[in-house]
């Protein structure tokens, strides 16, 4: 570092930049009716990253996910009160689409829900109702293969996907939100159901989608969480039940020296 500085190079310490965050949260809370599910919740994601979000049963975490693509817009007498930005732009905006919010935040669920039709049509479904003009086939094709899936239903794709087995079925969900080219991956507990090898399956096709996706992934597992997420956030139910942020940082740092003594009682298994 000396001899770069005498030789006439700059001398700099300055760590790259980080990139800008893909969705911004600050201070939202959102209710059913009267109740206040989730409380003043602040946390940005960054783009190309796996976020986990953990905490116990009931403490807003599935509905913090929901907020992100509007999913709970289709609840009657749901309200959210803050901002939610998607590279800057606040998603619950008047002249913001929903169906368009939800085109480019995809969503797989905890229970595998591919539709009564065939391997194809499931794929082909997003990109057909979005308007899309071009190369079907090699979009169903190259979105199978994203999700692993290719190899293994290329000889049946007019077969039923409720055929499949359940960590296929789990795929080819991954497969169709893949296939209407989002920027985020919302998938809510999508391991819960599986069995030890599908869910192994399931993670490491999350550390191949995270080079073009931003993950955000809400699961009870532990051990999930730890090995498969760049970055956590702990969530715990206040008195009045509503989910608040406890701690949120590196997922190591987190799992190994969190701050807060709740969240080492939580990831310890003393409480949740």
């Amino acid at each position: 570092m000396v001899m770069a500085a005498l030789s006439g190079e700059p001398l700099t310490t300055d760590k790259p930049p980080r990139p800008a965050p893909i969705i911004e949260i600050e201070n939202l809370s959102f209710h059913y009716g009267a109740f206040r599910a989730v409380k003043d919740v602040t946390v940005a994601f960054a783009p190309n990253q796996i976020t986990a979000l953990i905490g116990p049963s009931g403490c807003g975490k599935s509905t913090l996910l929901r907020t992100l693509n509007r999913m709970n817009d289709l609840i009657p007498g749901t309200r959210v009160e803050g901002q939610v930005r998607y590279h800057g732009q606040d998603l619950y905006a008047k002249d913001v689409d929903a169906v368009e919010v939800r085109r480019r935040i995809g969503m797989v669920f905890q229970k595998a829900n591919p539709f009564p039709k065939s391997i194809y049509e499931n794929v082909a479904f997003g990109p057909k109702v979005t308007g899309f003009k071009g190369d079907m086939d090699g979009l169903v094709e190259s979105s199978l293969r994203r999700a692993a899936l290719w190899n293994d239903v290329k000889d049946k794709l007019g077969q039923s996907g409720m055929a499949l087995s359940g960590g296929q079925q789990q795929r080819l969900c991954i497969a169709r939100a893949i296939a209407t080219n989002p920027d985020v991956i919302l998938m809510d507990e999508p391991c819960s159901a599986l069995d030890p090898r599908s869910t192994l399956q399931i993670e490491e096709l999350m550390q191949e989608l995270r080079e073009s996706y931003t993950i955000l992934i809400v699961t009870h597992n532990m051990q999930q969480a730890s090995r498969a997420s760049d970055n956590t956030v702990f969530l715990n139910m206040a008195e009045d039940r509503a989910g608040y942020v406890v701690e949120q940082g590196p997922t190591y740092d987190l799992f190994t020296n969190p701050r807060n003594q709740m969240t080492e009682d939580y990831v310890s298994g003393r409480f949740g």
